[in-house]
């Protein structure tokens, strides 16, 4: 979980920004975190809790209605709605919020169900599901140790249907300022960028580096390179002075689940 929102703050100041260089900053006072946090949150309180995913989304994402970069337009009007429903849509906002699934269920049918039903409020076309589906399977049979990271290119074709391109690749397509914010692009570039990383900070520079929808992309990276690698205390640190009181009290939650379980 604090894989994701560490990338998603890392990136959130290259959004729309063509960043196709490794070294930069990674914490700096035009940082902060965006919709992709809020929706990690509300994910884990729903889990945690015991509360419905779409009214806990929908209750953190009226909580904090101006995040930096705000939402999209679509999810801005599910989040107006006084009775939200699915809209059919396919971009990335499924997958980025779905990292505590992968966490707090144990078993993989329950790794799919739930991955599925939290994309599903809003997200329901099947390439956001699969994405989500995806994401959270990944952290879940890395954190189980069921796949090594050499196996997760041909798993990743095999189960979910992605055909990863080369990472030159995808730094391209960011240098041309497209803006990849669907699932189908999203979530393949992201673990691309694990693939390519010997560390923690490493994936979310490289994520970063790539350019487009550098928040998200960074946040997925960081969701699944959390289940590989350690993360430096000195980046959870930074991450927190970003983060107010009712978001740290939901990760402390998290992480005291996930240590009771040990």
């Amino acid at each position: 979980m604090l894989g994701a929102i560490i990338g998603d703050i890392v990136g959130s100041r290259f959004e729309f920004s063509k960043q196709t260089t490794f070294d930069f900053e990674l914490f700096t006072p035009d940082c902060d975190f965006t919709d992709d946090t809020i929706c990690t949150v509300a994910v884990a309180d729903a889990i945690l809790n015991n509360k419905p995913y779409r009214e806990t989304i929908h209750e953190w994402c009226r909580r904090y209605p101006t995040p930096k970069g705000g939402y999209g337009s679509l999810f801005q009007r599910w989040i107006d709605s006084e009775n939200p429903q699915p809209y059919g849509s396919s971009d990335n906002g499924s997958a980025m919020r779905v990292s505590p699934v992968g966490w707090l269920f144990d078993e993989y049918k329950d790794v799919l169900h739930e991955a599925e039903a939290c994309a599903a409020v809003s997200h329901n076309h099947p390439d956001s599901i699969n994405g989500a589906q995806c994401v959270a399977t990944l952290i879940y049979w890395l954190r189980t140790c069921r796949i090594t990271k050499d196996e997760i290119e041909s798993a990743v074709k095999r189960n979910f249907g992605y055909r990863m391109m080369p990472l030159k690749d995808i730094y391209k397509i960011g240098s041309e300022n497209h803006f990849d914010g669907l699932c189908n692009e999203t979530v393949p570039y992201a673990i691309r960028c694990f693939l390519e990383s010997n560390s923690f900070e490493d994936a979310i520079r490289y994520a970063v580096a790539a350019g487009g929808d550098t928040d998200t992309k960074a946040n997925i990276c960081g969701s699944i390179a959390e289940s590989y690698y350690e993360i430096p205390e000195e980046m959870i640190e930074k991450a927190y002075s970003y983060l107010p009181d009712d978001m740290l009290d939901v990760i402390t939650q998290f992480y005291d689940r996930i240590q009771s379980e040990l």
